[in-house]
């Protein structure tokens, strides 16, 4: 029997009428509804992918969004908070809105390409910054001021797989993270370039990517930002 991991992203912590800002490990909001996680949980019950076990980072977000799931799944499924899985921390950008994201770091472009003499519209910065965020969508191109150590993230996917398959071999596992950790998940295929040129590497709120293992083969990815 395969190994699994499922990975979901939590649910939304910004109402409809709110305008969204950027949020990492040091603002731990809370979910604003409760439809999302429950869908997941719905969502693997009805596709015979109730896990043995589900493991969340430690942020409100992630929690509730795990909790949710696994009430949706009848409950009785262990809940393991994993340090590791918290979200990035992306410095002076945190708890910002996309617009403030963006002039920040056209800004900064061109104070470090030395264009400063030249004179640029505000949409024109704001446009550079937007390019600098894409490549973070992209390619997982960390921006300049961003407190993000990729390489760690990198092998806490591979530790975690490894740890996965010794104990819980031939099972299934849930994991409730947020887009700024879950965009290195493809790491454990060996393969995270080819995988990115396939597929948007961003995941949306309360989306689903489903890895699986067949024993002595690679990890590959069955699915990639599944809405339920």
């Amino acid at each position: 029997m395969n190994t699994m991991i499922i990975i979901a992203r939590h649910g939304n912590t910004f109402r409809s009428d709110e305008i969204p800002r950027r949020v990492g490990k040091y603002t731990d909001l809370p979910l604003v509804e409760t439809a999302k996680g429950t869908k997941i949980g719905s969502y693997l019950s009805e596709h015979d992918m109730i896990p043995d076990a589900v493991f969340a980072a430690p942020l409100k977000r992630t929690m509730e969004t795990a909790s949710l799931a696994i009430a949706a799944m009848g409950g009785n499924i262990p809940l393991i908070p994993v340090d590791d899985f918290t979200e990035v921390d992306y410095g002076p950008d945190e708890n910002q809105t996309e617009e403030a994201v963006y002039e920040r770091l056209g800004n900064y472009f061109i104070k470090e390409t030395g264009s400063r003499g030249r004179a640029f519209s505000r949409d024109q910065i704001l446009e550079q910054g937007k390019m600098i965020v894409q490549q973070w969508d992209r390619d997982a191109v960390v921006p300049p001021g961003w407190k993000v150590d990729t390489g760690s993230i990198i092998n806490s996917w591979i530790n975690f797989s490894g740890m996965i398959l010794k104990n819980y071999a031939g099972k299934k596992v849930l994991v409730v993270s947020s887009n700024g950790i879950i965009r290195f998940a493809p790491y454990i295929t060996g393969d995270f370039h080819g995988f990115a040129q396939e597929h948007a590497i961003k995941v949306a709120t309360g989306a689903l990517c489903i890895f699986e293992q067949e024993l002595g083969h690679n990890w590959e990815c069955k699915a990639w930002n599944v809405k339920p």
